[in-house]
């Protein structure tokens, strides 16, 4: 569904991604693992369209998409939750969400997905006149999540969705992730919490300053000593 060939993403004068290469596919989640400024959410902005790679392809469904606006890239079936929630805060949650379908013209499509999404987020119909600016993290969070799933992406990019949550909303928020994989979109996951990372996803890439160190089964990884001590508190 995804693959990644050699790409090296500058800021600057900074060597930001080292010939990274990975590939999704289709019915995966897959998480990328790393210290904080290892490239994680560097890859998910690139594939996405807020970077480009100064050299390497990044083919989503056979095409390469590298160097597409951002708007575009989701025309062609990815959407980013970014780290941060980034929801507008002056907005209602229902218009947060009907900004997540502003690619879309299908009006019974959209009514129908906005439906599912309170259906998945009831917190969110029961706020859905009020402040986005107002909701609590977690709440916001979801927000963002069901914002994103509005256009119907192929592919769900996630960029630390557990950042700044209490324990009883990230294990929420996990929960949630393995039911929209299981409902029948791809996810591709950054996030620090590398424990519940790897107990949802297939497979996972380590990440070390801009290059891919190690890859594998996510259960299999879970158990390496290796990455419990660099990752896991182990």
């Amino acid at each position: 569904m995804l693959k990644i060939n050699d790409i090296n993403v500058y800021y600057g004068a900074i060597h930001a991604l080292k010939g990274i290469s990975l590939f999704v596919n289709e019915g995966e989640i897959v998480t990328l693992i790393g210290a904080n400024g290892a490239g994680k959410s560097t890859t998910l902005r690139t594939i996405s369209g807020l970077l480009s790679p100064k050299t390497g392809s990044i083919e989503f469904m056979g095409k390469n998409i590298a160097g597409l606006k951002a708007h575009d890239i989701v025309r062609e079936g990815i959407s980013q939750v970014p780290e941060g929630r980034r929801i507008f805060a002056e907005m209602t949650v229902q218009e947060n969400l009907d900004l997540g379908a502003f690619i879309r013209t299908d009006k019974e499509g959209i009514e129908e997905d906005l439906k599912n999404v309170f259906g998945r987020f009831p917190r969110l119909l029961e706020r859905k006149d009020q402040l986005a600016g107002t909701l609590s993290g977690g709440e916001q969070q979801m927000l963002a999540m069901g914002r994103a799933l509005m256009s119907r992406p192929k592919l769900l990019l996630l960029d630390e969705p557990s950042m700044g949550l209490a324990p009883l909303f990230i294990r929420e928020i996990f929960s949630i992730i393995k039911d929209i994989n299981e409902t029948g979109t791809t996810v591709l996951l950054v996030e620090q919490n590398a424990n519940m990372a790897l107990s949802v996803a297939n497979r996972a890439y380590v990440l070390e300053t801009g290059r891919i160190t190690v890859t594998g089964d996510a259960k299999e990884l879970s158990k390496s000593e290796e990455i419990k001590k660099a990752y896991l508190g182990g």
